[in-house]
């Protein structure tokens, strides 16, 4: 066994990623490269060189795109080398491995990555530095060194636990001095608690690692000690908004009186919690489910399935990564939706619903106007997104609302949000109290060095250091194995076993394992490690990812376990329950943790504080500022403003279809241009069929919580109501979840004022509508030095409702009315609460007669920018006269389109819709195309909405197949669906053939260890032996690594007795089809386009990565080239699909020799057409920059299919603002075939 380093490099026509690091190397720093080449560096340790050609041929290299080779010669060239820090997650290095251990059947290889960068048109040292700085964050990665000899563990030599002699006796200055050597979050006055329960109680000096649990388990992150603080005094200075604040005050204080009688301190935490506790106290929130599991927000909801009302849960969650986000956007956005979707899946929910907000400053600034200690803006903003949309993409959450808030105050950290929905059968969720005796089994991920200190570091004020010195706090996500908890949680029998759940957030083991029960007995040398060398302290305190805590009686261990193994899952007894009301943790034969529960619970020393909150604001925000001289100036500025501006090009990198729930679309109209309200899905069933909808939506306004904290978060309510109304909601029995992020506080009595009047102002709206807040997060570190985020409050409204209610904001059609359903506040600015009652009542009723087409709640761009958005999704037009300012912000009023005219008092009829693609207000004109313009200017550069295209002209293909074949086997299809490592659509995949008519068997593939290779290679070829159909779902197999999708599926397929059992099939008539993924799979296996095993070589078709160089979500219309397949039976050479994508390698690319023989044997079935119906190379219609516009391809005889588009993300009510026909009948002819 020896060790070997591999180079692999792109050729020159499929290097996407080479070029378009050129460009943004170029663009940023203002350089003149004239080229750029980028080579994988692969590291194989514990292999032969049997194995070593294996890997290079099949996982490290494909032959039709890459050129590998030993060596690489650097002499005369300008380059760099990175790689990843130890102990980061490296996803490429993990795929990699498991595919030559899929290949070989090799446990014991393993892999490092890197990668080297060789730079042409470097003109001096100085650039080379700057190139460097720009593109290695050390946070994450660090230079190669390509000359020192190969090494796989850094260091195995593992730290002993030390105690912390003398501590006990330190005097209060060295206490201090302990916490700053340490880097503790904790205060002064916490340290001294701890230090007297160890003298009087324990009696003995405490371990290094209790410290790290007690600083974990009390920080502000863990224990919300900045929303649990005392406050003693309250002071409202005099001024305009002095009355108010003190009615508000005076009412929270009267609120208080009822629920609790005033015996509970006055915190944050209470004002935040204090609406709730009073609508239970009164009767008004009986839907909430009351537990001692707090994972997330929980209410019960009626759902009709096939008709038929069933009681479910639906859990929704928001969570925030700033500080991690902050210093590496990728790992901190990902693990911030996965952190999110964690919270209601340990409730036993299944996610699948998402939202992102984010918030950055100017993120177009120049790179060299980067602040010391800082990452770039544009760094921030990019990768931030490329995270997110990575993590839930791979996951398969559909996010189908994404918007980024723009303040300069982010400059002082970014503001990463994640808002999930999640939904179980109620009968499927059993919640009971732990028993001694009950076992507690760890679940899912391994643990690492990744996030040790996260939640201390997060609860942390930063400087200009944090980004050398916090690496470690960062966890790196692992989307898959997340998947695969999913999977395991979807399966009623499993959750029925589940007495308690946590999942792995800030603190791991020591808080995850430590809430599930007051006594309990963790076994550290238990907990399975990723990499050896971590010592007892690193695997209390690890916040590693994708991990559950799952307690169960001990007779339903061995049960649970096979369940999660039968899903490819690790599940490890880690811990025991005992009466003993004490946090044991036993590392090498000793406990290195032994508190008292009764301590740990204390949270700390109870800080106090004062509060001064000012009332004298003089300004206006509410009016425009918008400059011009024209309306039409007015108008085009307005639409270029930050907070205004279209974000399509980063909000389409984020999959919104994936699961066929996805009710709305990002964008609507005809040309997919009009930004939706919120987020709608239906409840996610596995069989049947519902009409039952959840919503989603937020509200925040940085410009107005800035100038008044009180006024802005009652307007963040306010907003997620009006966007819920404008979706076709109610306001009754809207439930929300609050997201507070402020500066570091402080003493400064000041400082507490922001967040109190921010609660005070969310309160006004709660009482006033009688609607609860049921849960939020809060983070209270958005500062860096002197600089600080924005008064931040998010309001995040939750709704159910039914598909077919549900508004879309286009404007539908010409000559209908428009009305501005007008919102007036009261004299101090405020929400005017029974005028909005009103209003909303109204809007829903006529919603519900359907005299209201569309709907558009006004925002920071007032009627204009209502206007405008509504114009732009069909390019109908609107002729306006009002005297209304159009620019101003009228928050709570709503713009409806109607098809009569609206009789009722706060209806204000605007104008109407017109044919023209023109917007006239006041006579004056602005076309819908230079609008357009403006809207997609600001970022247009940062983020395109698609690449550039040659003006090509693409052949229209028609191949007409008049026989009609069918199969010699006369039955009900059997169709199987193997779930690899990364597949995310065999749910939807599956619900599409067995609506079709078809039985349907998913099975998992397990990978674990080599006899679980060989036990699922059996159990594939005996499905595929027994069924007619085989079915390759998408997804992203083992991630889309190492550097090319399809790989791991492939690596499958090419296993001797499934490559046989595949054959078997197809001799014996069968049929093949696979969409996405699975289509990568089919063409690198050579399937496609041969219809047979063996034949790809240089010259073969392949799909690579899109002309964008990133991940693609839209839907997009395809026309049948041929019906020479079974699959296609069902259509007509000609007709035209709408069909979503989403994909980030799906540009299909081949020889001319090779697409003249397709076409002539009409092997490609479908084509992307524009609007017109024309095939074309435009990447607005044609996303990837597929040769020939071709989306899917067929074997010689067409029984093999394979696609990019998502011809399965089909059913009623879905994609409801983007018109057309998305059923290809491709299930139907395929289950025909076989009758």
């Amino acid at each position: 066994m020896s060790q070997y380093r591999i180079f692999v490099e792109k050729k020159d026509i499929y290097a996407t990623e080479a070029k378009s690091l050129r460009h943004d190397l170029n663009e940023n720093l203002h350089l003149n490269l004239t080229n750029t080449r980028v080579i994988n560096i692969y590291d194989l340790f514990n292999v032969n060189e049997t194995e070593l050609e294996t890997a290079k041929q099949n996982v490290l290299s494909e032959i039709v795109t890459d050129m590998t080779s030993d060596s690489i010669e650097l002499s005369d060239k300008t380059y760099f080398a990175v790689e990843y820090l130890p102990g980061q997650y490296d996803q490429r290095a993990d795929s990699a491995i498991q595919c030559i251990q899929l290949l070989t059947g090799n446990d014991e290889v393993r892999v490092k990555s890197g990668k080297v960068i060789i730079l042409d048109g470097v003109q001096s040292k100085e650039e080379l530095a700057k190139i460097k700085n720009y593109y290695i964050n050390p946070i994450e990665m660090r230079e190669k060194d390509l000359t020192a000899p190969l090494q796989l563990d850094e260091s195995i030599e593992i730290e002993d636990v030390k105690t912390y002699e003398g501590f006990v006796d330190y005097k209060e200055e060295a206490l201090a001095a302990f916490l700053k050597t340490h880097g503790m979050a904790m205060s002064l006055a916490d340290i001294k608690l701890i230090q007297d329960y160890f003298l009087k109680e324990e009696k003995r000096n405490p371990t290094e690692t209790e410290l790290k649990v007690l600083d974990t388990y009390w920080s502000d992150h863990c224990r919300h000690t900045t929303f649990e603080t005392l406050i003693e005094n309250v002071t409202f200075e005099s001024g305009r908004f002095h009355e108010i604040l003190q009615q508000t005050f005076n009412e929270y204080c009267a609120m208080r009186e009822r629920v609790h009688h005033n015996k509970k301190p006055m915190t944050l935490m209470d004002m935040a919690t204090i609406a709730m506790k009073e609508q239970r106290k009164l009767g008004l929130l009986n839907d909430l489910e009351v537990s001692d599991e707090i994972n997330a927000c929980s209410v019960y909801i009626d759902v009709d399935v096939d008709g038929v009302n069933e009681p479910w849960l639906l859990m929704f969650k928001n969570e925030t990564h700033n500080h991690p986000t902050e210093i590496e956007p990728f790992g901190g956005a990902s693990t911030c939706i996965g952190g999110a979707i964690r919270d209601p899946l340990s409730g036993r929910s299944y996610v699948y619903q998402a939202m992102r907000i984010s918030g950055g400053a100017n993120v177009l600034e120049s790179i060299e106007d980067t602040m010391d200690g800082k990452l770039p803006q544009k760094i921030i903003s990019k990768r931030s997104a490329d995270g997110n949309s990575s993590y839930g993409n791979q996951i398969g959450l559909p996010t189908s609302f994404v918007r980024e808030v723009y303040h300069e105050g982010y400059k002082a950290k970014h503001m990463e949000v994640g808002a999930v929905v999640g939904a179980v059968k109620a009968s499927d969720v059993r919640r009971e109290k732990p028993a001694p005796g009950d076992i507690i089994i760890l679940l899912g991920g391994r643990t690492g060095r990744d996030g040790i200190g996260g939640a201390t570091g997060s609860s942390k004020a930063h400087n200009e250091t944090s980004i050398q010195t916090a690496s470690s706090e960062v966890q790196k996500g692992n989307a898959p194995t997340e998947r695969k908890i999913q999977r395991l949680f979807r399966n009623g029998e499993v959750t029925r076993l589940i007495k308690k759940c946590n999942d792995f957030g800030a603190g791991g083991v020591a808080v995850a394992i430590g809430e599930l029960a007051d006594g309990l007995n963790i076994d550290l040398n238990a907990v399975p490690v990723k990499y050896n060398g971590l010592n007892g302290t690193e695997l209390a305190i690890s916040e590693s990812q994708e991990r559950m805590a799952v307690l169960v009686a001990s007779k339903d261990v061995e049960t649970f376990i096979n369940f999660a193994h039968h899903e490819n899952l690790e599940a490890t007894v880690v811990a025991e329950v005992t009466n003993t009301n004490r946090l044991v943790m036993n590392w090498n034969g000793r406990p290195i943790v032994n508190l008292s529960r009764t301590f740990l619970d204390t949270n700390g020393a109870r800080q106090t504080t004062n509060v001064t909150i000012k009332t004298d604001l003089e300004s206006n925000p509410f009016q425009s500022k918008i400059q011009g001289n024209t309306i039409k100036d007015k108008f085009l500025n307005n639409l270029k403003q930050p907070n205004v501006a279209s974000q399509q090009g980063m909000v389409e990198m984020f999959d919104s279809t994936i699961g066929g729930t996805t009710v709305l679309m990002p964008y609507g109209g005809k040309y997919q241009l009009t930004e939706t309200e919120g987020s709608v899905h239906k409840i996610p069933l596995r069989h049947g069929v519902t009409n039952t909808v959840s919503m989603l939506t937020y509200g925040y306004n940085p410009e107005i919580t800035s100038w008044s904290p009180f006024h802005g978060a009652a307007y963040a309510v306010v907003e997620s109501m009006a966007r819920i109304i404008a979706l076709g909601g109610r306001w009754q029995g809207i439930r929300f979840s609050f997201q507070e992020y402020f500066r570091r506080l402080g003493q400064d009595p000041q400082n507490w004022g922001q967040p109190f009047a921010a609660l005070l102002g969310s309160i006004y709206v709660q009482k006033g509508f009688n609607l609860p807040a049921i849960g939020g997060k809060d983070s209270m570190s958005g500062s860096f030095e002197e600089l600080h985020v924005p008064p931040t409050f998010i309001s995040f409204a939750v709704q159910t409702e039914k598909a077919n209610k549900v508004l879309s904001p286009e404007f539908k059609a010409p000559e209908n009315y428009i009305y501005l359903i007008k919102h007036e506040p009261t004299k101090d600015l405020m929400p005017n609460i029974e005028q909005l009652k009103t209003n909303f009542d109204y809007i829903y009723d006529m919603v519900t007669v359907g005299c209201i087409k569309s709907a558009f709640s006004v925002k920071q761009g007032g009627i204009a920018e209502a206007l405008a958005k509504m114009s732009f999704g069909n390019k109908i037009g609107a002729t306006i006269k009002t005297g209304y300012d159009v620019f101003d912000l009228e928050l709570g009023s709503i713009i409806v389109e109607s098809d009569r005219p609206l009789l009722f008092d706060h209806a204000h009829l605007l104008g109407k819709t017109t044919s023209e693609p023109l917007i006239v207000i006041n006579q004056e004109a602005i076309t819908i195309e230079e609008s357009l313009e403006a809207w997609q200017g600001t970022f247009g550069n940062l983020y395109p909405v698609a690449a550039e295209a040659e003006k090509i002209e693409v052949p229209i293909i028609d191949y007409k197949n008049t026989i009609i074949k069918t199969s010699s086997i006369k039955s009900t299809p059997q169709v199987f669906l193997p779930v690899f490592p990364g597949t995310n659509c065999e749910y939807d995949s599956a619900r599409a053939f067995e609506q079709a008519g078809a039985k349907s068997i998913i099975d998992v593939f397990c990978n674990q260890n080599h006899q679980d290779i060989e036990a699922s290679i059996e159990r594939m070829v005996k499905h595929i032996n027994e069924s007619q159909i085989l079915m390759l779902s998408g997804g992203f197999s083992a991630g889309d690594e190492p550097d090319g999708s399809g790989k791991f599926i492939t690596s499958v397929l090419m296993n001797e007795q499934v490559r046989e059992s595949i054959e078997g099939l197809l001799e014996r008539d069968g049929l093949i089809l696979g969409i996405c993924n699975g289509f990568q799979a089919l063409i690198k296996s050579g399937l496609l386009p041969y219809g047979q095993f063996g034949m790809v070589t240089e010259d073969s078709p392949t799909l690579v990565k899109n002309n964008t160089n990133r991940h693609m979500s839209k839907i997009i219309q395809t026309r049948i080239a041929s019906n020479k397949s079974p699959w296609l039976s069902g259509a007509n050479v000609g007709d035209i699909h709408n069909i979503a994508i989403s994909h980030g390698e799906g540009k299909f690319v081949a020889n001319d020799a090779v697409i003249k023989k397709i076409i002539k044997n009409g092997q490609v079935a479908t084509q992307y057409v524009d609007v017109t119906g024309k095939p074309t190379m435009d990447g607005i219609y044609n996303p990837n920059g597929s040769i020939a516009a071709i989306e899917g391809i067929t074997s010689p005889d067409g029984r093999i299919l394979g696609k990019m588009g998502h011809s399965e993300r089909i059913g009623s009510q879905i994609f409801k603002n983007v018109p057309g026909n998305y059923d290809q009948l491709l299930f139907q002819s395929g289950v025909k075939y076989f009758k």
